[in-house]
């Protein structure tokens, strides 16, 4: 596939990502039809990741027949998942076809040997084609027999197949699972509570409608097996959440240097909690000019803080 092909489909996909913010699909079948003619390839699906703008569409679409076209087009794709060794056996028959042909090949035997020798040679071939290309730049995970890293292994993978990037990028959600389950059990070195509240942490935010930035990140490999075992929740969080958590931080550390800096120490309030009295307080005009200034104070014992209205 060339250059213009892909271009072709990110244009495509741009235009179905913009009405599917607008949940506007007027034009969608007209789309969907060109990329029913555009040959697609496992590399243009991950590169584009045209099949999460279709799926997009689809799901908001009320038109059956742009809902329909779209299901076919996303059934088509995946069965390039499914089949990723076939283009290059295709190619391969093609080579040996073209291949010049020694006189000593042309007789009965010659052939014989040949063609078993191409079988054996055609079989090594589809083997060493295995898997998700994306997860071929990582050791395949070893084999188990022990019953809990299995089923571990199984929800991690369901975790990963949540939604329909995995289509889309053309993921082997299977094998990352077991890579994930093999990071964390290399760290644990058993299947303890340590062990299985690990698994289930990268499970629930795997799982996270609301975080499918870091799903998409692990599908596409920006992010490791390795990595994704070992990542904190604040680390896991969505962008979302995490901008919540520096606000809230932000006001925590103002709320602090407001009582503890240009404050007045004094002894006239009683903590509630050492019942201490030697405080540090601050007056800030929170309110209307007319009403009271409010008066936040601080003990100095303790580290109690609390609003004196």
């Amino acid at each position: 596939m060339g250059k213009r092909e892909e271009e072709e489909i990110i244009r495509i996909a741009k235009k179905m990502d913009k009405m599917a913010q607008k949940k506007n699909g007027s034009g969608a079948l007209d789309l969907l039809k060109e990329l029913r003619s555009v040959p697609m390839t496992l590399e243009l699906l991950q590169s584009t990741r045209i099949g999460m703008s279709v799926n997009a569409i689809r799901k908001q679409s009320t038109d059956e027949e742009v809902t329909s076209l779209a299901k076919s087009l996303i059934k088509s794709w995946k069965k390039l998942l499914d089949e990723p060794a076939s283009g290059d056996k295709s190619s391969d028959d093609k080579r040996k076809d073209t291949a010049p042909v020694s006189p000593a090949q042309g007789s009965p035997e010659a052939k014989e040997e040949s063609s078993s020798s191409s079988n054996s040679s055609g079989k090594s071939e589809h083997a060493d084609v295995s898997g998700n290309s994306l997860i071929n730049t990582f050791p395949r995970a070893p084999g188990t027999g022990d019953s809990i890293r299995i089923k571990c292994r199984g929800m991690l993978s369901n975790a990963l197949q949540t939604g329909d990037d995995h289509i889309a990028i053309g993921a082997d959600c299977d094998e990352l699972g077991a890579q994930i389950e093999e990071c964390i059990f290399q760290e644990f070195k058993n299947t303890d509570m340590k062990y299985k509240n690990r698994v289930r942490s990268r499970i629930s935010n795997l799982k996270d409608v609301k975080n499918p930035n870091l799903r998409r990140t692990v599908l596409c490999g920006s992010v490791t097996p390795e990595r994704m075992a070992k990542m904190t929740a604040e680390e896991m969080a969505s962008d979302e959440l995490k901008e919540m958590r520096k606000n809230l931080t932000k006001e925590a550390v103002r709320d602090h240097q407001m009582a503890t800096t240009g404050g007045t120490q004094t002894d006239l309030f009683t903590c509630g909690k050492c019942k201490g009295k030697c405080c540090t307080y601050t007056q800030v005009q929170t309110r209307s000019a007319d009403e009271p200034m409010t008066t936040f104070v601080f003990c100095n014992e303790c580290g109690n803080r609390w609003k004196f209205c």
